[in-house]
């Protein structure tokens, strides 16, 4: 669409080069026994390959926070083992404000799974991004066009669907998994370091199927170089309003994408607390709203401690589903 087009451009502009000359809001700024806080460029790590929902939501974000605070908020895509290198680098970076984590739904799977601490014994949950629905894609080459036929031509094919993911312990991993489990049907799932590569081989036939959230999907979707069947959550879409829920043949389905922004443990209070204020400002601001509507993303704004209360549901959430996935993390 071309104001989403514009929206990125422009906010890539702000997050890699944005002026030293900026001005910094007296509201925004922390003081410190130095300088301000911030007084340099922050980086923002993102867990995955470019191209996915996380990056997405993080490109608005970041571009708010650099016009809001006068320095850059840098975009640093750190793809591996579905979340994790990217999640070690800043819970041992230094608790010093410049390096940001985006979170999502792969660091809720692996606390969730037992196999690793929990992340935020390592990290403070600052705020929340977005909730969103997953799509269920098809490859236009798939002879399916509705859900009960997709359901169909799984259970006459065994073994013979490749699905696509954007790595070990991730949403769309899981998605799959459970969906292969309540339908009774299988296939192979293929990884991927995030959502962009994977779906780049979607579009282009060379897998079969994958979840995917519905910021990374909403380009092609609408170019109609994929087809979507189904959405992930137990009520349709608004920005999907004709994509039935995969809960309309296996009522026991359900899945969202879950993003937020953490910082190591120890960073200071007063750097965490002006964190959440601006991004929660973020997320009020009339053109980041309209903009996660038209990629079904819902806005989840809330202060440290009403982030960390719904960060933690959603570990109990995952804890109770993976069995049902029966996901190897």
């Amino acid at each position: 669409m071309p104001k989403d087009t514009t929206i990125t451009r422009r906010a890539l502009l702000c997050c890699i080069a944005w002026s030293s000359a900026a001005a910094i809001s007296p509201a925004a700024a922390i003081a410190g026994p130095e300088a301000p806080y911030p007084a340099r460029p922050v980086t923002w790590v993102i867990p995955f390959a470019p191209g996915g929902a996380t990056g997405r939501l993080s490109l608005l974000i970041c571009d708010r926070l650099s016009r809001r605070l006068g320095q850059p908020f840098v975009l640093d895509h750190r793809p591996g083992a579905g979340g994790a290198v990217a999640t070690k680098s800043v819970a041992t970076a230094a608790p010093d404000g410049y390096t940001i984590l985006a979170t999502s739904t792969a660091n809720i799977i692996t606390a969730s799974s037992g196999a690793s601490p929990a992340p935020d014994e390592d990290l403070i949950p600052v705020a929340g991004m977005a909730r969103m629905p997953l799509l269920l894609l098809v490859s236009k080459q798939l002879p399916v066009k509705t859900l009960p036929e997709f359901l169909a031509y799984a259970r006459a094919n065994p073994g013979k669907l490749s699905v696509g993911s954007a790595g070990p312990s991730t949403i769309q991993m899981l998605s799959a998994e459970l969906f292969r489990t309540l339908a009774g049907v299988s296939w192979s799932i293929v990884h991927y370091r995030g959502s962009g590569p994977a779906l780049l081989d979607l579009a282009s036939g060379h897998i079969h199927a994958m979840f995917d959230n519905t910021a990374s999907a909403v380009d092609l979707l609408r170019s109609g170089k994929v087809r979507a069947l189904a959405v992930s959550t137990r009520e349709r879409a608004a920005a999907f309003p004709d994509l039935p829920p995969v809960a309309d043949v296996l009522p026991a389905f359900e899945t969202s994408g879950f993003y937020g922004v953490a910082v190591p443990r120890g960073t200071p209070k007063p750097i965490v607390d002006l964190l959440n204020r601006e991004i929660n400002d973020a997320l009020a601001d009339p053109e980041i709203i309209q903009h996660f509507a038209e990629i079904g993303a819902t806005p989840l704004a809330g202060d440290t401690g009403v982030y960390a209360a719904t960060y933690h549901a959603e570990i109990m959430h995952w804890r109770k589903l993976m069995p049902q996935a029966s996901a190897k993390n």
